[in-house]
């Protein structure tokens, strides 16, 4: 983690919406911060470079309309050797695939009026060279629902 943490000033902490039973535990941390996507924009973070430790997010991805953008965004703001912890839906078999053109998809509302519940991309087995674009240099992935609940970790070295 960053040298700050090793001064008494824990470990920072961004959350990028609700991740379940895991908040409970990030907001133990004084260093924890918790926005909600779309109010903030994830393609546009309002924090400087290397504000933080760690950066999680759960089912947010495929929501966003260019998430190697997102990657990357979530990348600038974290300090180096920080991580990324995020959960994305994958459908198991296919590559990942753009909904532009396709009828509309929606997660957790099929109301039209909330256009952030549209999925803008089905991840595939390919999600995972995404970090890579962006320029992660280490990507673990885990499974938590077999097989298509997937947990993805990502290192920023330098």
């Amino acid at each position: 983690m960053h040298a700050g943490s090793s001064r008494g000033q824990g470990c920072r902490i961004l959350e990028i919406n609700i991740a379940g039973g895991l908040t409970n535990y990030l907001r133990q941390s004084p260093g924890h911060q918790l926005i909600e996507y779309p109010q903030v924009d994830i393609h546009s973070l309002p924090f400087p470079e290397h504000s933080f430790d760690l950066v999680v997010h759960s089912d947010t991805l495929e929501h966003v309309t260019n998430p190697v953008h997102a990657l990357v965004e979530c990348r600038r703001i974290l300090s180096p050797c920080g991580g990324l912890a995020f959960t994305v839906p994958v459908v198991v078999g296919r590559m990942s695939r753009s909904r532009q053109g396709l009828p509309p998809s929606f997660h957790g509302s099929p109301n039209e009026e909330k256009s952030d519940y549209r999925v803008q991309t089905e991840f595939g087995v390919d999600f995972w060279t995404l970090l890579l674009h962006a320029g992660f240099d280490a990507v673990t992935i885990h499974s938590l629902i077999f097989p298509a609940g997937l947990a993805v970790t990502a290192r920023r070295v330098t």
